[in-house]
């Protein structure tokens, strides 16, 4: 089962729902038909579907850097090499259980609702990343704090406040 949107109906979460308060999600099980959703999961990512984004995270100061990918970028600010972040082992393994991991552009910490989609719509569905995202001016729910990246807290921003912004790109298929 895909991950459900607290605040959509049934109707709209077996669709694609972008309804309710954001809740973030793994984006190998959330989507809609993704590697993990069996009719059997949740979508959950180990601290529970339902937690989501701080609607302002306010000073983010040593805990994150600005353009901080959850699950793609190391606290150094650099890309991780493979998706051992977000998975043990990078979340896959071969036959005789070698390590396999997926490609990291392919996995990170997803988030849907206050207007963002849970997936991309299309088969394959895959989810859409968030990065932490600073506004340097007046910005409304649903509207890009940087390029490529949208306010989804449910509040306006103002300048100097930080959120993590849901891409307006879905990741690449991980089949």
């Amino acid at each position: 089962m895909p991950a459900y949107l607290p605040g959509a109906t049934a109707a709209q979460n077996a669709a694609n729902p972008s309804q309710g308060p954001c809740v973030i999600f793994d984006p190998l099980s959330g989507p809609k038909a993704s590697p993990f959703d069996k009719g059997v999961g949740t979508g959950a990512l180990c601290t529970g579907i339902g937690f989501g984004s701080p609607p302002i995270l306010g000073d983010i100061g040593p805990q994150f850097t600005d353009d901080y990918i959850p699950g793609q970028t190391l606290p150094s600010g650099d890309e991780a090499a493979d998706s051992s972040l977000m998975y043990i082992g990078g979340g896959r393994s071969e036959a005789d259980g070698t390590p396999d991991p997926y490609d990291v552009s392919q996995v990170a910490i997803c988030m849907a609702g206050n207007g963002g989609s849970r997936d991309g719509g299309t088969t394959p569905f895959t989810g859409f990343a968030i990065k932490t995202v600073t506004a340097t001016g007046a910005v409304a729910n649903g509207a890009a704090v940087e390029t490529g990246w949208s306010n989804r807290s449910g509040v306006s921003l103002v300048a100097g406040q930080s959120v993590f912004g849901s891409s307006a790109t879905q990741l690449p298929d991980v089949a």
